[in-house]
This record gives C-alpha cells, structure tokens and sequence, in this order.
C-alpha cells in the first residue's frame, strides 16, 4: 500500500515532526510528512484504514487525514490565510477559546501564527466562537452610539464612554450602524485563500524584516520591526535606464526616442555612482563615531580622578558626566534599548535583553545618586566618601555593544545583492519588430506573441522560440554547462542568455514573471526567506540568564528588607538590588561573536575561505550532506583538448596545426581549446583560403590548395568521406567517457579526431574522499548528459548522481533532503545553482563562478577548490569553540561579581559592591575576549587538513 492524504492542522515544523513521529509508531507504517504541501505519504505491507490513522493522530493533537480528492489545495503558509470572517485563533489554543482579529499576527503567549478560525471548525464542526465581527451580541443592534471592546473580554458588556477595556486594556470601539450591517455583510467580502505573495517591482526599495515577524509586511523606511526590534532590510531597487540626446545633455527621457530640438536617436546614459551602500552599515558606523566620542571623556574624568585631581567638584563632574552621557544613550544606543524592550514585552530574551537591563538600572542608579546623595550609603562610597555613579558603565557598554554590531554588519555582504545581480542579467530594452520595422523599447512594453530581433553578443530579453535564422547561444546561467548551444528554428530560448555571433528572430512566449529568469529570482528570493536563522548562542544563554539576574536582585532586596541595618534596609534593599542588575550586564558580551567572527572571517580570507555570517558556521560543523555541482565545482568549467587519435599514417602534429589553422576564423567554443593547445606547443597556423562556417556540423577550408575539414561526422559523410570502422570504434569508446569529438579530415581522407574535455580538477578526488570518511554523503547533481555525469562520478568515487538536472531540481532536492532531517551543504558556482544555494543549510560558492552564485552563498572559495569545504569545516569548528570561550569570559567575572553586588560580603568584610568593581570587571571580561578571539590566528588550516 502507498497512499498520500492531505493533512489538517499542520502548521509549522513542530506539528511536522509531531505527525511524522506518531504516524511512524504504528507498526508496519513508514511516513513521509510534507509541511510545504500540507502531504503525507503513508507507504505500508498491508491496507491501513484511513480510521486508524486519524484514531493515532488524535491521541497528539486535532490533526487530521483527509483524501486527497477534498478541495484542499495548495500549501498557505499560516501567516498567509486569510479567514472570510477576519477571525483568527491560536492552534495550540494558549488563551482558550479567546479570538483575535488581525491576519497575519502571533500569539502573544507561544508565538505561533494565528490561523482563520474557520480551521478550527473544519475539526469541530460544533464550534462556534461565542462573539466575533460576524456573530455580534444581539443587545448591540440596540446599542448604537455606545463603545464595546473588540476582545470580548466581559462578553456582551457595552460601555457608555470611550475609554480602555478593562480587561485587556485595548481601546474601546464605537458600536456604529456600520459595525452592526457589517457582521451580516462581511462574509462576502473575502475568498477562503490566496496566494503566497510574490516579490515584485512594488516590493522594490521597500524593507522588510528578516525575522518574518509580520509576514510578507513590507515598509516605507528602516524604523526597525516593531516585533523583535530588528534593523529591517532593504529590497534591491533595479536601476532604470535613462536616456539623453548626444547633442544636447538636457534631454533626459525613461525611454528611447528621438530627441525634440534635433531629431537624434536618444541614448542611453552611463549607470552613475557605485552600488547603494549598505544603510545599516553607515548607519552603525555613524552612531559608533558619536557614542565613542562622547565615551572617551566620560571614562576619563570617572576613572582619572585617581591619578589627577580636576579643578570642579564631584558634583559637576557627575553632571558633565550625565550630559556627555545622553546623547550616548538617547541617540547611538537608543536603538538597543528598544529592542531589549520589546523582547521583555514579548518574552523572548536575548542579548539585548540584558544590555537594556543593565545599562537602565546604572542610568537610574546614578541619576538617583546625583539627585539625592545623602540616601547613599557610606559602605558604597568612595575613599573621599564622593557617591558612586555609573555613567561610564552605561557609555562603555553601549559602545562596546555598537561595535559589536557594526562588526556584525561589516562581515555581512547586503541580503539583496544576489537578487539584484539577478534582475540585472535581463536586459532593459529589447528590438521589436512592428510591420516589418525595428523598434528600440523597454523590455516591460513587450507582450506574449510579439517579434524580437536578437543581435549577436545580446541578452535574450524574454522566453520564446526562434522563428527565423540559427545561433549559438551561451545557456551556462540556466544548465552550467561551459558549451553554448546551437539554436535553430522552433528552439526555445530563455531570458538573460547571450546570443553567440548570428541574428535571429524569435516570438515572445513568456514575459515578465514567467521567465525562466524571474522564477529563478522567485526562487532565490523564497528560499533565502524560508529558512529561519539560527538563535544565536548569546541568546540562548541570555534566556537563562536574564530571569537569573532579576530573581537574584529581588532575593537580594528581600533579604536586605529582612536582615539589613536597622533603620536603613529599605534603602539597603534598594541599591543592592540595582548593583546586582548593574554588574550582572556583560558589557563584553557584544563583543563576544563579532569578534571571534571578525578575527575567523580574517584567519579563512587567508586561506581562500570567504565567510558571510556566523550561522553558516554553525551549520557548517553539523551537515552530513553534501551537494555539489559538477561544472566549475569539480571540473575546470572550460573544455580543453584531452586526446588526439591518429588514423592511418597521419602525423599529431600536422592534425594539431591544421585544426589550429581552421579555428582562428572559427567563434566555436571549442576552438579555443585547440588554439591554446597549439599554443603550448608552439605551433605556428598556416593560411586559410575558402573559410566557411558550416551550421551544425563544424567548419572548412582551404590550406596550400587542399581542402581540410573539422568538425563532427554529418561534415565528413556531407562531403562523401567515411570514416574508418577502426577510427569510429575508438571514438564511441572516447565518448563513453563524456568526451566530445571532432573529426579531421583533408582531401577525401580522414585524418583522425581531436577529443575535448571538462578536466576533473586534481584536488577534487581528495576533497571527496575525505568528505566521504567523514561520514558526510557526497551527492553530485549536473545540468550535463547521463554520460558524462556518469563517467564524472565513477572517476571521482561518488555514489549518488543525477543527470539533466534544472535549477528547480536542485532546489527540490535540497528541499527533500531536509524534509528528511538532513543538514545539507551545496556547492555550486553557477546562476543555476543559486536558488539551491540559497534553500539549503550551507551555500557554498566557487570564487571563480557568477557573483550571483557568490551572493546567494554563505561561504565562497576563492580558489573554487572543493577541499575548501573541508577546510572551512575545521575553521567551524575551531570558531566554535573559540565563540563559546569567549561568552564564558564574558559571563565569568560578571557573574563573580554577582555575589558581591548583592552584599554576600558584607557580613563578613563589611564591602559593597564599588564602581572600582565594576570597571575592573567590564575590563578583564573585555581583554580576555578580545585576546582569546586573537587566538585564531594561530590555526593553521592548510596542515591540520592534510
């Protein structure tokens, strides 16, 4: 038995794994559980009752099987549905029965996306929320002009005044006549879904936030998510062509023309001005200019005051401390305070969490200490009894922790450059024929079914067909491949190749989005957004930490409340509890993974190992799967000459020369591989007369009065030549071995032929092999012929192979790998490889490929050496540690620190907790962090790989 049925209730990797596991329980079952299309295939020895199935799913949750004949179609994602009712509800019910009215919003309890409510009642037809916009309570058509709350919170309650609900606090809504008309009209108002919402031109210069927090929700300018706080990134605006008259610079028109004083055809302009810089990037930089500048007298005159005595009182210097301090605060920090606020509103700490934490307690604290010293404890107090302030801790901690981020941003390449490199491939005009007349236009003015002239060394501007003339076309950025392909009429071609050296006609067939090319950008762009990033491991900790530190500082303010000195324990309770939230904030910990980053990205630079961020490291050190390209990944990605077979009493060097003769009038691939074949042995051509490029079978000539041939076996048999049954059975032996074959033939006999090749690399059989013992399997996916993948990978050792493969291919591969619970690497060096790239774990590029292959990775080789891949596994590792080594040094002290904040030593000693403490604890954290990330340096790749 193997049957697929669709599943209800899936919403997310969680309930997958849930599903998968229950189904694959039942004895004799093996599940196949597909989140994307909301799928599972059942494959079992006996029939298995769809009854029993469901009878398991119920026992985990209100999942449910259906047939696959039910109108359900295709995969929503759950932030993407859309409910006819505008009701929406949480699918693990966190708050109950309680609805919400916003799509595309996470419950504010587990974060999940909410999902239409019709769901739940396709599970319990018996389900009805008790109110919603569409089942309003029957006294509201009696209370028009009152307020209600759009929670339901106190069910049917009107309220006479507008105000808050006070409940949950949201503000109350108007009951209006319209309101009322419509909770009866509003269900025809929606359809039940619709579709993922593609990247198009309005999406262009917009930003979005990595995290997906909102979904698909675009905005107009980097304000930051208002969920998770993140900087937003920002789409790629394709450049517009403009177009200016020779004579007169002026005229500046968005399409060509003819200009309106002289009649010249209008130009196109220059692109001006580099690539848009990184916003982020100038941004960070520019806060971290300012924060440190203000920084730097702040730490001076706090910690100076030791070796120099200023010519002001503490108090003024506790102001000009407090003035220097703001604009650190409010203006280049203030962007890390806001996020460490949301992530307490939302409950998902994280570093920033902590930083926010600390730097507001020590803000407050000496604010507090400024305003009112005499509340200050004299056990707290300098040696000169002055009060203890923290503004230096709160500058110091906000500039280390910028430079964190700036550093973060400096190792990151821009999101958007792979899908701006991209859309740039395609041209911005195209030459349509109208009546029999050549017209220069955009590329968005041509339709399905209009007449296109292509010119030689042009992109192809749209998908279609050849309805007049033949060409060689370069098609490397769709298959890889490194040999144009001859088209003739009727072929297909596809936007963004590169016509070779002949003019064709061709009928547009497919336009805008439906180009092979714009589903490779959709593709690129999905992917890249379909994957969720790694919880970086400061996070993780901080998720700890964070609730640690609070329990600790209100354990220390209860205890000093009970056991403190008499007539002072509230105020004792007081700043201890601030001291332990002051000191318990890691003023390294920004510092923690930029750095050993920083120094990582350096140590792999130098050995050919570019490296985009640190989840592709940490990925890195888990995959147990690698795929790779054959084209420029395991090959050289050009032909070159590998064999020369002699027939008769025919001489290598006179086939050589006389090939090399012919070729240097020759636009064949191919025939650079001869040319620099010739070269190498330094063979001088000889003089052709009579050149004729012969379409489709190879070319000919004249050499001292006797013609010559090259080319394949329809140019030999054209000119009543045979060849030699002995010479025939070589070549079908060579070709066996993906080799391409050129015969060589002079008067009216044959010479014998010249075999060309993709040359394996050298380093390519060790990288596999080690590879391989390291238990990671080696699976090789080519755009080239079964042959030739085939003699590649028996050559090479690799067990897995696919031939003919397209970018989509790949992509479903790579897809199907992690449906499995795969961590897969890819490595690839192609355009067609980029959407691969970007789904999978790990990207892994060849520096000596597409930049869109580059952009679309996490990792290039610049060497485009496959043993590159061994080699940035061990720099993952070595990173790892050294990253993990780092966050203890920036928790250690702090944490020793701790105890002492919270008066542990003030029964015994008689100490609090001091500024000289604190400072002394940020700068050891901050050194060892910095010395262990130089560490690094040390690691030699090229002898551990060996």
């Amino acid at each position: 038995m193997n049957r697929q049925y669709n599943i209800l209730g899936m919403t997310c990797s969680g309930c997958q794994k849930k599903i998968s596991g229950q189904l694959n329980s039942i004895e004799g079952v093996t599940a196949d559980v597909n989140l994307e299309n909301n799928t599972v295939t059942v494959t079992s020895d006996n029939e298995i009752q769809l009854s029993v199935l469901n009878k398991a799913l119920e026992e985990i949750g209100k999942y449910r099987l259906e047939e696959p004949n039910q109108p359900e179609t295709t995969f929503v994602k759950p932030q993407d549905r859309v409910s006819p009712s505008s009701v929406y509800y949480c699918p693990m019910e966190c708050e109950g029965d309680k609805v919400y009215f916003k799509q595309g919003e996470r419950c504010p309890v587990c974060n999940m996306y909410l999902v239409p409510i019709e769901e739940k009642q396709a599970k319990d037809p018996n389900y009805k929320p008790a109110y919603s916009s569409t089942h309003l309570p029957e006294n509201f058509k009696d209370s028009i002009g009152k307020y209600y709350c759009p929670m339901f919170c106190e069910g049917d309650k009107v309220y006479d005044e507008k105000g808050d609900c006070p409940v949950c606090h949201m503000h109350l809504e108007e009951i209006t006549e319209d309101v009322v008309k419509n909770a009866t009209s509003h269900n025809h108002q929606h359809s039940h879904h619709h579709e993922t919402p593609k990247v198009t031109d309005d999406m262009a210069g917009k930003y979005y936030c990595p995290m997906y927090c909102e979904g698909d929700k675009t905005y107009d300018s980097n304000v930051g998510c208002p969920v998770c706080g993140m900087d937003l990134v920002k789409y790629p605006e394709k450049k517009t062509a403009k177009y200016t008259c020779p004579m007169h610079p002026e005229i500046i028109r968005d399409e060509p023309g003819d200009c309106p004083i002289c009649g010249m055809d209008l130009v196109r302009m220059p692109d001006t001005g580099d690539d848009e810089e990184d916003e982020t990037y100038h941004i960070l930089k520019r806060k971290f200019i300012i924060s440190l500048l203000f920084t730097v007298p702040v730490f001076i005159l706090s910690m100076g005051g030791m070796l120099i005595n200023f010519p002001f009182s503490h108090k003024i210097q506790g102001f000009i401390e407090l003035a220097l301090t703001l604009p650190v605060m409010f203006y280049s920090g203030w962007f890390l305070l806001k996020r460490g606020w949301v992530s307490f509103k939302t409950w998902n700490l994280n570093m920033f969490s902590l930083i926010a934490l600390g730097v507001a307690a020590a803000f407050i604290f000496s604010i507090t200490a400024l305003a009112f010293p005499d509340i200050i404890p004299h056990e707290i107090r300098g040696h000169n009894h002055e009060i203890p302030l923290y503004f230096e801790a709160v500058c110091v901690i906000l500039t280390l922790v910028i430079l964190g981020q700036l550093m973060e941003a400096a190792a990151h390449k821009k999101t958007g450059n792979a899908i701006k490199e991209l859309m740039n491939l395609s041209p911005d005009e195209a030459n349509l024929i109208v009546n029999g007349e050549e017209k220069r236009v955009l590329l968005s003015q041509v339709k399905i079914g209009d007449f296109l002239k292509v010119k030689p060394g042009e992109k192809i501007p749209v998908d279609g067909k050849i309805t007049e003339g033949n060409s060689l076309v370069d098609e490397s950025m769709i298959t890889g491949e490194p040999v144009p392909v001859e088209k003739n009429i009727d072929d297909k071609v596809s936007s963004g190749t590169i016509n070779g050296n002949k003019v064709f006609i061709m009928k547009a067939e497919k336009v805008g989005d439906e180009t092979l090319l714009s589903q490779i950008i959709k593709m690129v762009n999905e992917a890249s957004r379909s994957r969720a990033p790694i919880q970086k491991l400061t996070d993780k900790v901080s998720k700890v930490f964070v609730p640690v530190v609070i329990l600790i500082a209100v354990l220390t303010f209860i205890l000093w409340q009970f056991f403190g000195p008499e007539g002072k324990r509230s105020l004792f309770a007081f700043v201890n509890a601030v001291a332990v939230l002051i000191v318990a904030c890691p003023c390294a910990l920004g510092l923690a993974t930029p750095m050993s980053l920083m120094v990582g990205i350096g140590k792999g630079a130098k050995s050919g190992i570019l490296i985009k961020n640190a989840e592709a490291l940490e990925q890195m050190n888990k995959i147990n799967v690698l795929i790779t390209d054959k084209t420029g990944t395991l090959t050289e990605g050009k032909p070159s000459v590998e064999h020369i077979e002699l027939s008769g009493n025919a001489n290598r060097e006179e086939i050589l020369k006389i090939a090399f003769s012919l070729n240097q009038n020759s636009e064949h691939p191919l025939s650079n591989a001869v040319i620099k074949k010739a070269k190498e042995e330094n063979l001088v051509p000889q003089k052709v007369d009579q050149f004729e490029n012969v379409s489709g079978k190879g070319v000919q000539g004249n050499i001292n009065g006797k013609m010559v041939y090259l080319g394949n076996e329809s140019l030999i048999t054209s000119h009543n030549m045979s060849v030699p049954d002995d010479l025939k059975q070589k070549a079908a032996e060579v070709q066996s071995k993906a080799h391409t074959i050129s015969y060589i033939a002079r008067d009216k006999s044959v010479l014998g032929f010249i075999s060309f090749t993709d040359k394996i690399k050298e380093t390519s059989r060790k990288a596999v092999q080690r590879l391989m013992n390291e238990g990671i399997d080696v699976i090789m996916m080519t755009g080239d012929n079964e042959h030739t993948a085939k003699a590649v990978a028996d050559e090479l050792g690799i067990k897995h192979y696919k031939a003919g493969c397209l970018p989509e291919d790949k992509l479903n591969e790579v897809k199907k790998l992690q449906q499995q619970g795969k961590i897969v690497a890819m490595t690839g060096d192609g355009i067609n490889d980029s959407p691969a790239l970007a789904q999978s774990d790990v990207g892994i590029a060849m520096g000596t490929g597409t930049d869109v292959a580059m952009e679309s990775a996490e990792i290039t080789l610049l060497k485009g050496d496959i043993l590159g891949v061994a080699k940035a596994k061990l720099l993952s590792e070595k990173l790892l540690k050294n990253i993990k080594e780092n966050l203890f040094f920036a928790f250690i002290y702090n944490v020793l620190g701790i105890p002492v904040a919270a008066g542990l030593l003030y029964p015994f000693f008689g100490i609090l907790l001091s500024p000289m403490i604190a400072a002394a604890a940020m700068s050891v954290s901050s050194l060892s962090v910095i010395l262990n990330s130089l560490r690094l340096n040390s690691v030699n790749l090229d002898t551990e790989i060996k």
